[in-house]
């Protein structure tokens, strides 16, 4: 398909998406594909209003009717998956069964999220007063913020949205300058979804085009009660600082520099199928992508130069051909610092294979390029830093314990995960000495998380927890009551009061 068959099949017709001052490119091959208008502070603060307008409505709305919409919400998205797929692979630059993936991620959500709206739970709690009784109450928040990243443009909107809608919460996105285009195809989604749900109120779904001062925004009002951004740790240290400024909440999804140790009696085919996907997956442009690979001294030699001769054969190419496995960075900023960290690699007395550019020819104005592999002494600063492109790091261990302080000597905290068919080690590593990331994982990648559990990770990554698992507490409020159904007022803690 063409790129603006791709768009008119998402319902961006030219008319909608051209004549604005937000250029779009789309990373498959450098060229300008859309001019969107964008919305100004006003406008941003005009949503703002009707949002917590629509809050007043939609907190009193049942929580298994507020389920329905989400439903709805998931049965548009099925029919929509394939076009919204290829769009997500147009704009970002991630393969398409990648793209198609993301949306089968937002699919999923809406399934938990409609089963969660009857699962609102709160506890009953056994009171020390005779006559009384204690239980805990869960209530919709309040407007939900939602800033998106570029690297995935849908699922993570769908992860705060689903679950914030059934919540009682309106929303809020701000997605990212580079990838507008996704958000707009959200929105006509979730608009029919509104329709065909009937009675919501006006500004329930909303979205907002433009730059930083539009997160500013809604990190600025005091009628937007909960902010979840996703991006680097020093957007994300702009929005915690700003929101603490008047004491709003926050979800975090911030930086990951995510390690694997390959333990002497790991299976080394399934070792190295992680480690490609992980390393490569989205041309390493992840928050979970596999960045450091900390392997056995005994193992080391056999395992790096097959993964040496994989990266030599990886089909590199536009991502909306059949059989790539690894498309463009998102623009050519990311492929100068992925050349600045391989050069300070080198100073560090790394060994690098690959990592230079590829698709030149075919693609001039877009910035593809080859995975690459860096054998390094030992971790060095260049291994603390979260680069967004595709390197993986390599450095020897002799002892689980080495390999496990190694992993944890960054900054971010995200995800983790060790080979090894010994339970001993694999014990250690989920263990409180273990790793200190939000995510361990046992003989699988980094990459991939499933709805199901908490996402999020640890330190500079942010704290935040978004998707399955008891997330959805972060987008209520809590409310701990006590009846007294006696003729009597006993005191807690037996303290004595007459008067």
């Amino acid at each position: 398909m063409s790129h603006d068959a791709i768009l008119a099949a998402c319902g961006l017709d030219r008319d909608r998406i051209t004549g604005g001052t937000l250029a779009v490119t789309t990373p498959v091959d450098g060229s300008e594909i859309a001019r969107v208008p964008v919305t100004d502070r006003s406008g941003a603060e005009a949503a703002i209003a009707r949002a917590a307008t629509a809050f007043e409505v939609w907190r009193q709305v049942p929580a298994p009717r507020r389920g329905e919409l989400v439903r709805l919400l998931g049965e548009e998205l099925r029919r929509e998956k394939e076009n919204l797929g290829r769009l997500v692979t147009l704009e970002c630059g991630k393969i398409l069964q990648e793209g198609l993936g993301e949306v089968q991620e937002m699919i999923d959500i809406c399934d938990f999220a409609v089963g969660l709206s009857r699962q609102l739970y709160g506890l009953t709690i056994a009171s020390e007063r005779p006559g009384h009784a204690m239980r805990e109450s869960w209530h919709p928040l309040g407007v939900v913020g939602i800033i998106t990243a570029f690297n995935f443009p849908a699922a993570p909107w769908s992860w705060n949205a689903a679950i914030a809608l059934v919540c009682g919460d309106p929303v809020i996105a701000k997605p990212s300058e580079k990838t507008p285009l996704t958000q707009l195809a959200i929105q006509e989604i979730c608009d029919r979804a509104l329709a065909a749900f009937g009675d919501a109120p006006e500004g329930l779904i909303q979205t907002l085009i433009g730059g930083p001062e539009l997160g500013e925004a809604l990190t600025a009002s005091p009628d937007v009660a909960l902010v979840s951004a996703t991006g680097s740790v020093p957007m994300g240290k702009a929005v915690a600082g700003d929101m603490s400024k008047r004491l709003g909440k926050t979800i975090l999804e911030l930086g990951g520099n995510n390690a694997m140790i390959v333990a002497p009696s790991a299976d080394l085919e399934m070792a190295v199928r992680a480690i490609v996907f992980s390393a490569v997956g989205t041309a390493g442009q992840r928050c979970t992508s596999l960045r450091r690979l900390i392997v056995h001294e005994d193992i080391y030699d056999e395992l790096v130069p097959r993964l040496v001769k994989v990266y030599e054969g990886l089909a590199i190419g536009s991502p909306l051909e059949n059989g790539i496995l690894v498309g463009p960075l998102i623009d050519a900023a990311a492929f100068d610092a992925m050349q600045a960290a391989l050069d300070t690699a080198r100073a560090e007395g790394g060994t690098v294979h690959g990592g230079g550019r590829a698709m030149g020819e075919t693609y001039p104005d877009a910035a593809y390029a080859t995975p690459a592999i860096v054998e390094l002494p030992a971790q060095g600063e260049i291994m603390r830093q979260e680069t967004f492109a595709p390197i993986l790091y390599v450095v020897k261990y002799r002892e689980i314990g080495d390999a496990i302080r190694i992993q944890n000597d960054v900054p971010q905290g995200l995800s983790s995960c060790i080979f090894s068919t010994d339970v001993r080690e694999t014990e250690l590593f989920l263990s409180a000495q273990g790793s200190d990331c939000g995510i361990a994982n046992v003989n699988i990648g980094p990459s991939g998380a499933e709805i199901g559990g908490a996402f999020g990770g640890e330190k500079e990554t942010g704290g935040g927890r978004e998707s399955g698992s008891d997330a959805w507490r972060a987008y209520m409020r809590r409310q701990t009551s006590t009846v007294n159904y006696s003729t009597e007022l006993p005191l807690a803690q037996g303290i004595s009061f007459e008067i």
